[in-house]
């Protein structure tokens, strides 16, 4: 069974080794924060959790897929400011000129990169470093646009 190649680009955005405490010791199982995108608008994460991380890659690939949203880009940059909020973690992201460039740092950058958008800036306000929480607050952002 060979598997059809998709337009769509992926990045893991988070792995980690998590530990669930049971009667006869620790189980650990690995989650992994998965980004796809197809650079012309479309955007999409997923989070999986399985016993190794093949597994985990798996499941976030399929939720990501699930969960791909479609933005309205103008160029190669964003219509207008936008900010959004998502848990703890605030995004500021601001259009700019062609040829700018992207100044971006982090989750927020993956984001935007996949999305498409290649002349912005964009600033994370929150005091949370959690890449998962920052991402979501970027699409979060991207939703807003008109």
């Amino acid at each position: 069974m060979r598997e059809k190649q998709s337009e769509y680009k992926e990045k893991v955005l988070d792995l980690r080794r998590v530990t669930r405490v049971m009667a006869g010791g620790k189980r650990m199982r690995f989650r992994v924060t998965i980004i796809v995108g197809n650079e012309k608008g479309s955007i999409g994460i997923g989070i999986g959790k399985g016993l190794d991380v093949a597994q985990a890659v798996a499941k976030a690939k399929t939720a990501a897929m699930k969960n791909i949203i479609n933005v309205k880009l103008k160029g190669k940059t964003i219509p207008h400011d936008v900010n959004a909020k998502f848990s703890a973690a605030r995004v500021i992201i601001k259009p700019a000129k062609n040829g700018h460039g992207l100044k971006a740092g982090g989750a927020v950058r993956m984001v935007l990169l996949l999305t498409g958008v290649r002349d912005a800036t964009a600033k994370c306000l929150s005091g949370t470093k959690n890449k998962l929480t920052n991402a979501m607050a970027a699409i979060e952002a991207l939703k807003k646009l008109k």
